[in-house]
């Protein structure tokens, strides 16, 4: 059994920060204190003026999935061994059956993808249509398989748009399993009509992406979602929120004592929408996810939002495609794979424009980037804390380093980077998932497989309060 004390390091979970050792047993963290002694046959780090940081948890990926008539180009493996540089330990990816398919043959078809993961996942089961196979599915995913959270695609019309009379079915479904309903919140029938009106005015270029998607396209449907889910009772979390109006309906909905969450992704922070008017092709196809890049005002709302404390996690919908798969909508937009990469860059990018700006504070980004995903889905606290018992995914985080961002020295299996030649300063110098050394100063050291499938148990005791509450008439 291997044995590793990290020492010197300062270290820092989502509520304070202190100096400390940190012991690491086999895979699980067995002590955290000042001056450790290190056992015999102990390999130990220095982490002196360096942070010790629980590791990254991204609880929205899309890995090897089949979509727009090709397959993401990160793999299981390749996407987790990425995540591993970057000081990402675990992801959450989804599961999204074809209409009319099974959701427990498409959960086995996942999980046997997944079986080469270097690091350790679970799966979001998304539902794309309904039936009482659908509603049976659901129980054996939540009550044998571990799978807390369910998906709801509220876009991509005419494949796997979820309407409001399913929508209302499985929302109440998951207030019977203590599950907790996810939505990709754009109304997919005002982005049909846009997209055919604008290629039938002869706008046929990414340019024509984000004007089918404007900002009121997913406002409107954030709120539905959210009203939907007040009448039924149920908490909500709403995945990749970039619009003012979506971020604004979640504050005004926990205002009024309503259990919403939000998750924003890094780009939505940074980029805005001028990219989709570059002339070449393939730098504003590379660019091409949905919902798109915002006009800058739309940045400092989501900021605010991380800031007040009304947005809860950071994401990175890492859904991978090379300029030859984006190269399909070459003469009409709406075939351009929708996706971009990031898995490995977001800790960096979000440390240095967000504790290095005075945005965050340390252990706000330990919250945005690990433990508020880990309570919401779950995960907590064998992953998103530094603490004795838990599952040793841990980072050492150097705060003064500084990296070059770019599609030739990342590991993501992609010719292009959304952050192509930004410097970050805030680095992952170590990474261990579940006590493997799997990344160290620059050398990754990922083991195809080392990953492992983690049940996510429900949320029945908060459900059955609310059910409680609602039958009340309060």
């Amino acid at each position: 059994m291997s044995i590793t004390l990290i020492r010197g390091g300062t270290v820092v979970d989502s509520e304070l920060s202190w100096r400390a050792d940190v012991l690491i047993v086999g895979e699980t963290i067995a002590a955290v204190g000042p001056d450790l002694e290190a056992p015999a046959g102990a390999t130990v780090i220095d982490a002196g003026g360096r942070l010790v940081i629980p590791g990254g948890i991204d609880p929205h990926t899309h890995m090897q999935l089949p979509f727009m008539g090709t397959v993401a180009s990160d793999d299981f493996y390749t996407g987790t061994a990425a995540g591993l540089a970057g000081g990402t330990t675990s992801i959450i990816d989804f599961v999204i059956p074809d209409p009319k398919q099974s959701l427990m043959e498409a959960f086995k078809t996942w999980r046997g993808w997944a079986e080469k993961a270097a690091s350790d996942y679970a799966f979001h089961v998304a539902v794309t249509w309904w039936d009482d196979s659908v509603h049976a599915d659901m129980g054996t995913l939540a009550k044998e398989h571990g799978v807390q959270s369910f998906k709801h695609f509220m876009a991509y019309k005419n494949a796997i748009m979820c309407d409001d009379e399913a929508l209302v079915n499985s929302f109440t479904r998951c207030v019977e399993l203590g599950a907790l309903p996810t939505v990709h919140a754009e109304n997919g029938e005002l982005v049909y009509r846009l997209q055919k009106q604008l290629i039938a005015r002869g706008i046929t270029s990414p340019q024509g992406h984000p004007l089918s998607r404007p900002a009121p396209v997913e406002g409107e449907a954030a709120n539905r979602a959210i009203r939907i889910a007040e009448v039924l009772g149920t908490p909500l979390y709403i995945v990749h929120v970039s619009a003012h109006q979506a971020a604004e309906a979640i504050a005004r909905a926990r205002s009024e004592g309503q259990r919403v969450f939000g998750e924003v992704l890094p780009g939505h922070l940074l980029i805005d929408d001028s990219v989709y008017a570059n002339p070449d092709f393939e730098f504003a196809a590379g660019h091409v996810m949905s919902p798109p890049f915002r006009p800058k005002a739309h940045q400092e709302a989501l900021w605010h939002g991380l800031q007040a404390g009304h947005l809860h996690t950071t994401a990175t919908d890492h859904c991978a495609f090379c300029a030859p798969q984006k190269a399909a909508g070459k003469d009409d937009f709406t075939k351009i794979p929708n996706g971009c990469a990031g898995i490995e860059d977001r800790m960096s990018v979000l440390w240095h424009y967000g504790v290095g700006s005075g945005r965050l504070t340390p252990s706000e980004f330990v919250k945005i980037t690990s433990a508020n995903a880990a309570q919401i889905f779950n995960l907590y606290p064998k992953k998103g804390a530094v603490r004795v018992g838990a599952d040793a995914d841990l980072v050492i985080w150097d705060p003064n380093a500084s990296r070059t961002i770019s599609a030739k020295t990342h590991h993501q299996k992609v010719d292009f980077n959304i952050f192509e030649g930004r410097t970050v300063t805030g680095v992952a110098t170590h990474t261990f998932t579940r006590g493997l050394l799997a990344w160290a100063d620059g050398d990754l050291r990922a083991v195809r497989g080392h990953g492992r499938y983690v049940p996510r148990p429900t949320h029945a005791p908060y459900f059955d309060a609310t059910r409680r509450l609602m039958a009340s008439g309060q």
